[in-house]
């Protein structure tokens, strides 16, 4: 269970794929140290914003995450934009809000884009982030610009062609990280970024530190809510367009002969029917992209907003 569902399953939680061409002490810092910030809770939401001017983003990281897997985007962009980096309870050292859901963090994302009025804000999401920015679009997409969804897919990857109760699924799971000691968790999250998140070593093991700062309880239900989790029915009712950031590692999908083409239409069959869709592919990365490769990242995100920005005038 725990080789195929959690090592399958929970790697796309923090969401599908990591190399890194960043050394260990240049990895990111958990909240914005190098410009001015003004930071809030809206819920169960800890946001950081920086600046005030500029089309906003909303930047939401992965299962176990924090801003700091945001902060080189979010500085780069600042320049422009108004930026929003999100961290969720229960990851990265927040206290963990028990009754916190998908839902309910939905419903707090709304009530931040509401109460802070951000005008058709674009949503960028990592992983679990990306899955968040797709249910919202498909919930309130008349509320935003468009999606931005980095290895953030409608259905858990692997999973799609299940019959049956996906719940079972997701109890079995679920028990299963909720059993593990501290340790353990840290363990699996250390195997996790070697094999699936980030391809340098030492990156690897800095991530994996930060994500074992996570409360296990909250890791293990939201993972099962997202295990349970297919939007593919719901997809027609995104409006809105969305970029779907692929990466790719030519050594991780060697044995089961898949070239970067034949994953950028895996994921173009897994996001069908969303009517404006593009799929971008970042390589050679793993989960991590942005920080696999920066700059190829950095490329790619401007193309995903000009796209978005296209789109919209076309509106």
């Amino acid at each position: 269970m725990r080789t195929e569902i959690l090592a399958g399953a929970l790697s796309a939680l923090a969401f599908c794929t990591p190399n890194l061409a960043i050394a260990a002490s240049e990895t990111p810092t958990s909240s914005l140290q190098t410009a001015r910030s003004t930071q809030y809770e809206v819920g169960a939401l800890h946001v950081e914003q920086l600046g005030t001017s500029g089309a906003p983003l909303i930047f939401i990281p992965g299962l176990a995450s924090g801003s700091w897997t945001w902060t080189r985007e979010a500085q780069r962009l600042a320049h422009n934009h108004t930026v929003y980096l999100l961290t969720l309870p229960g990851f990265d050292g927040r206290p963990a809000v028990a009754e916190a859901t998908l839902q309910s963090l939905l419903g707090d994302l709304r009530r931040l884009i509401e109460e802070r009025r951000i005008d058709k804000p674009v949503i960028v999401g990592h992983s679990l982030g990306g899955v968040m920015a797709l249910s919202f679009a498909i919930a309130h997409g008349s509320l935003l610009q468009g999606v931005i969804s980095v290895d953030g897919l409608p259905v858990l990857p692997g999973t799609e062609a299940a019959t049956g109760d996906r719940s079972a699924l997701a109890r079995a799971a679920r028990a299963q990280i909720e059993s593990q000691t501290p340790e353990q968790f840290a363990a699996y999250e250390q195997a996790y970024m070697r094999q699936v998140g980030l391809l340098d070593p030492a990156a690897a093991e800095e991530f994996a530190a930060r994500a074992a700062r996570s409360d296990i309880r909250t890791v293990a239900r939201i993972a099962a809510e997202i295990i349970e989790l297919d939007l593919r029915p719901k997809l027609s009712a995104i409006r809105v367009p969305v970029v779907e950031i692929a990466p790719f590692n030519a050594p991780d999908l060697a044995r089961a002969g898949i070239d970067e083409a034949g994953k950028v239409a895996y994921y173009r069959q897994l996001l069908q029917g969303v009517e404006q869709l593009e799929v971008l592919a970042v390589s050679p990365a793993r989960h991590f992209a942005m920080f696999d490769q920066p700059e190829k990242f950095a490329a790619a995100m401007d193309a995903a907003l000009d796209s978005l920005r296209t789109a919209g005038k076309k509106r």
